[in-house]
């Protein structure tokens, strides 16, 4: 474990000390970026302030929601529509001309429908995560073993029956790469709506920090925004090896 966890802190450690050279060098003005020491004394600060917790709590109120939602609209509309060539070939053009949206563009409809508060920002996170999700389980759901399928046939499974002991379980390596795919999307786009429509969070109180011309607190407040983004990651991953510790992909992986 030890061994695992070296190259990253490590590298960690030198981008740090390579931020607080070149800003103590004078290579970039410290009204622009302050020094790494600085940004994280200040962070440090924050970290026993209730603000920042409130900042964080809302955020993670938006995220949980939007993710929510995105999965439980996103894995049954992908398996019925993986399960279905008709389907899929039916809705494959609407799809691939929704999913490119940036989802950023959306912003004034979702302040004109849902106004600046969390409904905006769920919205967002929602459509957002909703289309990883969403092409993940279509190319789980046909990426079934033909033979296994072919098998349960000649057993007289029916199709519902069919659909629940292979297609789900065989597609539910794709479904946890999309969740964990969808989690940072949902975690920027809730971020994103904060900084630009100001609903309460991680990005509007970067957003005051700036306008304040609070340099070290904006960059601290940028900080604790990573390491969410961060700590939500790690917790997917988990959670992934956790419910795919049958799977091929995590034998051998380092817990």
């Amino acid at each position: 474990m030890r061994s695992s966890w070296a190259p990253p802190v490590v590298a960690v450690l030198l981008l740090l000390a390579l931020w607080e050279v070149v800003v103590r060098a004078g290579l970039i003005p410290e009204t622009s970026i302050p020094p790494a020491t600085s940004a994280i004394g200040e962070l440090a600060t924050q970290l026993v302030e209730t603000t920042l917790w409130k900042a964080v709590g809302n955020t993670l109120e938006g995220w949980v929601i939007g993710l929510g939602l995105a999965v439980l609209l996103g894995v049954p509309a992908g398996i019925l529509i993986g399960s279905s060539r008709w389907a899929y070939r039916a809705l494959r053009v609407p799809i691939e001309f929704l999913r490119p949206i940036p989802s950023v563009a959306l912003i004034p409809l979702a302040v004109l429908v849902y106004g600046t508060g969390l409904q905006s920002k769920v919205f967002l996170a929602t459509f957002a995560s909703f289309w990883p999700l969403l092409i993940q389980t279509i190319y789980g759901v046909q990426d079934v073993d033909p033979v296994a399928t072919d098998t349960a046939r000649a057993f007289q499974l029916g199709r519902l029956e069919r659909l629940w002991r292979i297609t789900v379980p065989s597609a539910v390596p794709y479904i946890a790469t999309g969740i964990r795919i969808a989690s940072a999307v949902a975690l920027i786009l809730c971020v994103t709506a904060e900084l630009v429509i100001g609903s309460a969070g991680l990005g509007r109180e970067i957003n005051s920090a700036s306008s304040g011309g609070n340099v070290n607190l904006m960059y601290a407040t940028i900080i604790a925004t990573g390491l969410l983004g961060w700590l939500l990651n790690i917790a997917a991953t988990l959670v992934e090896r956790r419910v795919l510790h049958w799977h091929p992909s995590q034998r051998g992986v380092p817990a």
